[in-house]
């Protein structure tokens, strides 16, 4: 029979400062982890095991109504369905690469940084696809042909372009400015999202004023805006991680806070790198750090992951 050891894991204060996380005390994989050690550390219980598997597993659901939609439909012939093609294929992508990310992020600092480059890239083009189908089967009637719905696409692309730049541009500013990182990251993503849903802003508008048709596909938004401003609420707020820190490590378990005194006494650290080291060994111009924190206090608090699955949304219009 072969023995498989899983990685160590580590307390907070036995890591470098780039890979902690607020509110989370314990159950970190060793910073320098190989890449072996990051897909064993997988099927063990750290605190990002549940980040990985949530998202790995919807990938497989997310491809299994890939085929079964590609057995009903001709995606190649139907050009009405070519949206939901990309829909599709881009709600696949994003899940896979995040759980890629999580899951091979402790391997350097800098592979750290990277992995989160494509998980944020990825997520960019996820809500490009939600632009994508919305501006195709969710624009209202009245809508249609304007000057928003002629160039809604090619706006969401620049806001995909522009917003992943500025959410990795955001790592660059973690160490030294973390609130301000954290502004213009979730910023990043709020902002698409709001544009994305324009038409489904103004689509439930009318329904509260009672002037459109009863639709099966209503619940559904409402369904999806619920759970994207509940996911706005608890990332921004650090609930509930930062009420009790180290007893929400992992999914739903309470584990108790460790003693600080007991963490230093006695162990020694995973790794001996400099905490403020920069982002990949560069450093950026004072006056674009300037410029990005004139940016960065107007834009928007909150962050909103935006995984919601509009697939019903779309059938409903249809």
């Amino acid at each position: 029979m072969l023995s498989i050891k899983l990685p160590q894991l580590f307390d907070i204060h036995q890591v470098p400062k780039v890979f902690r996380e607020d509110g989370i005390i314990s159950g970190y994989r060793h910073p320098q982890s190989s890449a072996l050690d990051c897909i064993l550390s997988s099927f063990q219980m750290t605190n990002e095991t549940v980040n990985i598997w949530t998202h790995f597993l919807p990938t497989w659901y997310f491809l299994w109504r890939f085929s079964v939609l590609c057995s009903t439909l001709n995606f190649l012939s139907e050009s009405y369905t070519w949206p939901l093609l990309v829909y599709m294929l881009l709600i696949c992508v994003y899940p896979f690469t995040s759980s890629c990310a999580h899951t091979f992020s402790t391997m350097s600092p800098e592979a750290r940084h990277i992995c989160y480059f494509f998980d944020y890239g990825a997520l960019s083009l996820y809500s490009l696809g939600c632009a994508i189908t919305y501006g195709s089967y969710v624009m209202p009637d009245c809508w249609v042909n304007s000057w928003l719905h002629q160039h809604f696409v090619p706006i969401a692309i620049c806001n995909t372009l522009f917003c992943t730049s500025l959410s990795c541009y955001s790592r660059f500013l973690e160490m030294q400015f973390p609130h301000r990182s954290k502004v213009l990251r979730t910023g990043a993503f709020v902002f698409p999202f709001i544009f994305d849903n324009i038409p489904l802003f103004y689509r439930l508008l009318l329904c509260c004023r009672g002037s459109c048709c009863h639709s099966e596909a209503l619940p559904s938004h409402c369904y999806h805006l619920l759970f994207a401003f509940l996911t706005c609420f608890l990332f921004a707020s650090h609930l509930p991680e930062r009420l009790a820190p180290g007893r929400f490590d992992y999914f739903g378990t309470s584990t108790p806070t460790p003693d600080r005194g007991a963490l230093d006494k006695g162990k020694k650290a995973a790794v001996d790198v400099l905490d403020d080291q920069p982002l990949l060994g560069l450093h950026l111009p004072a006056a674009l750090h300037q410029a990005m924190h004139l940016f960065g206090a107007s834009a928007w608090s909150l962050q909103l992951p935006a995984l919601c699955n509009a697939l019903d949304s779309l059938w409903g219009r249809k």
